[in-house]
């Protein structure tokens, strides 16, 4: 499926090294007021060749917006947007086409269909995560005008993990770390791993303040459920913890519940969700990234008719695809806010009187 979310959807177009990448967002309400400057710049964030801790390509990710908008408001149908590639080197593919480059989708994409495009791995690609920002970005222009504020920033990088979080220094590093007392180390750790041809994986946290309480559905659509989703579909996510998440499982009970008082809970353990569903405190998620697949080592593979050879890549890749994949996992949390905001609308015979009656 190319299509997320119920109310709030978006759907994605385009391939690596294709004419363009785009999206269309289905299900935003009318007259929201939409900032393409806004948008631009939370493409910029995730852009690539910003800095050596990056893929050298370099793509301007100048977004188009096609229809939806009018007069600077959304018009209640759907909102398509483009951005044009600017900077493919199809080339560089050419003597792998045949090839399985090892911890691709090469191999389950040519099973699957019996064809692949081997520019870049296609749709299978993370540039294509662009246009889940630009449509994560429409989702945020909703959600802030329900004072409701989705972040991320990096919280280990090569094992090298963070001792306290700050949110607000996050857009003035390179790596976007969260913790100024390990950035260099963690920097020192990306550029260990590019000089040697090779890349490091990192883990990011989202954090979402100001959800109201009941965001979510009580089985199939649950708040957390969906979060776990909307990560582990972002390239190179293999892992994901809500609060203490994978810690909770050595904890007693009386250790992980959360009190409750009069000023809200003592504790987050729940990372802001019980039962699917939002509690009104601070939600929180770690999206754990494996290193990038695409390395410059030579490596055992076999091609499409089975032969046994040398894989051997080129081209441009990120040492670490956390930095820039935790930008992604920002949008992606913001969409399923948005979807779920709107689903709550009728939650409830009361909400329902207050919209028509």
């Amino acid at each position: 499926m190319n299509t997320f979310g119920k109310r709030f959807c978006f759907t994605t177009f385009g391939e690596s090294h294709g004419k363009a990448i785009g999206c269309v967002v289905d299900g935003v309400p009318a007259g929201l007021a939409i900032d393409e400057e806004f948008i631009q710049s939370e493409l910029d964030r995730r852009k690539p060749g910003q800095n050596k801790f990056a893929t050298a390509r370099k793509e301007g990710d100048k977004i188009e917006i096609l229809s939806g908008v009018f007069e600077g408001l959304s018009t209640g149908t759907p909102i398509a947007m483009v951005i044009f590639n600017e900077n493919q080197k199809s080339g560089d593919y050419e003597s792998v086409k045949d090839l399985f480059r090892p911890g691709h989708a090469d191999f389950t994409y040519f099973h699957k269909y019996g064809i692949r495009d081997y520019r870049g791995g296609g749709r299978s690609s993370a540039r294509e995560t662009a246009a889940r920002v630009a449509a994560g970005a429409i989702a945020k222009l909703l959600l802030n005008t329900l004072h409701v504020k989705v972040q991320s920033g990096i919280c280990a990088i090569g094992g090298i993990e963070a001792k306290s979080y700050d949110f607000a220094r996050v857009s003035q590093s390179e790596i976007y770390a969260l913790d100024a007392s390990v950035e260099e180390a963690q920097k020192a750790t990306i550029l260990e791993a590019k000089n040697a041809h090779d890349s490091v994986g990192g883990v990011a946290l989202v954090q979402v303040v100001g959800a109201p309480i009941g965001l979510g559905e009580p089985i199939y659509y649950k708040l957390d459920a969906l979060l776990a989703e909307a990560m582990m579909g972002i390239n190179g996510v293999k892992g994901v913890e809500i609060g203490e998440g994978f810690g909770s499982s050595v904890l007693k009970g009386s250790m992980n519940n959360d009190g409750i008082t009069k000023e809200g809970f003592a504790t987050n353990h729940s990372g802001g969700i019980l039962g699917g569903m939002s509690n009104g405190d601070v939600i929180t998620c770690k999206v754990y990234f494996k290193p990038t697949p695409s390395i410059f080592i030579a490596q055992e593979t076999i091609d499409t008719k089975g032969n046994v050879l040398t894989c051997n890549l080129k081209g441009r890749h990120d040492p670490c695809i956390a930095v820039r994949g935790s930008v992604v996992a920002e949008s992606m949390a913001a969409l399923v806010l948005a979807d779920l905001l709107l689903l709550n609308l009728g939650s409830n015979i009361d909400q329902l009187k207050r919209v028509y009656m």
